[in-house]
């Protein structure tokens, strides 16, 4: 560069000490639903699987290493609220104090994809009050935490469980798909009330997967369209968004009744709200016959699909997941951050990104629904707590771009709003 270039390219900006930073994230993979197995139904809990109940000091503190501040952390549900009204809380006590001493700011995953065995699956209406008692008792108990995502990928979640029939209630109707989202949204929004009450200025996070269905014949194209416009369901119902015609038609036709949609209508907690959105190369799909979606790989991209999400949302977003496995891992999340860059640079306010997960992930490979034991090389760490290359890449990442303001522009928001140690100071 000759030296009038480097002349004008000097940085002139003066970084504002009062403006909250980007939001560099990682999780602990903590799904845990019921599938059917040849020798019953038994519970896929990852937490269990990648070791963390035995290791969970060892992964608090790798977060701590990469510079990491923010972590996706979701406890056991189906262990805590043993019963209505009561909690187990010995295992969250620990973990939680630790996280405030290492001053990792915990984004709270309440529920994911599973729900106690006493309250049995999504088709159980009574999950919506049960869940916001326990998300209220958490919010009274653990009150220094500002962040949540109360249901995890909430469409996933009623698909995988009530339309595919792979986990939980293993259904595979529009009526159960329709029942199951219904029931976790109207528990999301339930849970986002009842922790407000305790904690004001609580922010939610509403970690979903980021969808897109591509027609692979002409005659598949107003087929391709409903599952585009239904893949904002859950979204739609939780921010009051009001839905399609064709949409609203087939909940109507599908169990929901004109009083629950009206809840949903009701409540605007926007103000509260960053909108999740998850990608992956999967997330993608062909639409190969009316019943059958297969696997795409990215088409789009993480631009394009997240630009529809904000389009309709006009919310600030976080990459709240994405991944890929080794050998691959590193390309994709230079790929992922550049995408976000993107997307800022035309005035849409990403303002965080989470690679999923700290460590790598077990049976993922079929969606968990089978119990094999097999090893995802998605982490950040392998299952030994060895750093993966794209570990080392990740902590670059961060190191390198760390004064990046929370939005494009850098507006101001409160000093120490987020900071731990002024929690505990107080």
């Amino acid at each position: 560069m000759s030296e009038a270039a480097m002349k004008y390219y000097q940085p002139r900006k003066r970084p504002n000490p009062t403006t909250q930073r980007f939001i560099f994230a990682t999780g602990i993979e903590c799904s845990y639903p019921t599938i059917e197995t040849p020798n019953g139904v038994i519970r896929q809990d990852e937490l269990e699987k990648c070791h963390h109940y035995e290791r969970w000091r060892e992964d608090l503190q790798l977060t701590v290493d990469l510079g990491i501040r923010f972590l996706r952390y979701g406890t056991p549900y189906y262990r805590v609220h043993t019963a209505p009204g009561k909690y187990d809380w010995a295992f969250t006590d620990e973990v939680l104090a630790e996280m405030r001493r290492l001053r990792i700011i915990p984004i709270i995953d309440l529920c994911h994809f599973g729900v106690p065995d006493w309250i049995g699956d999504f088709q159980n209406p009574d999950f919506c009050s049960h869940f916001a008692d326990y998300a209220r008792a958490f919010a009274e108990r653990y009150s220094w935490v500002q962040f949540y995502t109360p249901v995890n990928e909430m469409y996933i979640a009623a698909e995988f469980s009530a339309f595919y029939g792979w986990w939980n209630e293993r259904l595979k109707t529009h009526t159960a798909f329709v029942t199951a989202l219904k029931h976790m949204v109207r528990a999301n929004v339930e849970a986002m009330l009842k922790i407000l009450e305790v904690r004001p200025d609580a922010l939610f996070i509403q970690s979903e997967s980021s969808e897109y269905t591509h027609p692979c014949h002409p005659d598949l194209t107003d087929e391709a369209e409903m599952l585009n416009e239904r893949r904002f369901l859950s979204l739609d119902l939780n921010y009051g968004h009001r839905v399609s015609s064709a949409m609203y038609e087939y909940v109507r036709d599908n169990g929901m009744t004109d009083e629950e949609y009206d809840f949903f209508m009701m409540h605007n907690l926007r103000e509260h709200c960053i909108i999740g959105n998850d990608y992956y190369a999967a997330n993608e799909h062909l639409l190969v016959d009316e019943t059958r979606r297969v696997y795409g790989g990215e088409i789009f991209g993480y631009y394009v699909v997240t630009k529809d999400y904000y389009t309709r949302y006009n919310l600030p977003l976080m990459c709240t997941e994405t991944n890929k496995w080794e050998p691959d891992a590193e390309r994709w999340m230079w790929k992922t951050w550049a995408n976000i860059q993107r997307l800022r640079h035309d005035g849409v306010p990403v303002c965080g990104m989470t690679w999923y997960s700290l460590i790598d992930q077990v049976d993922w490979d079929t969606a968990l629904r089978e119990n094999n034991g097999n090893v995802n090389p998605l982490g950040l760490y392998d299952l030994d707590r060895k750093i993966r290359a794209v570990g080392v890449a990740y902590k670059n990442l961060i190191e390198q771009w760390n004064f990046t303001p929370l939005l494009p522009n850098g507006p101001l928001t409160l000093v120490g709003q987020w900071d731990i140690a002024a929690e505990q100071s107080g």
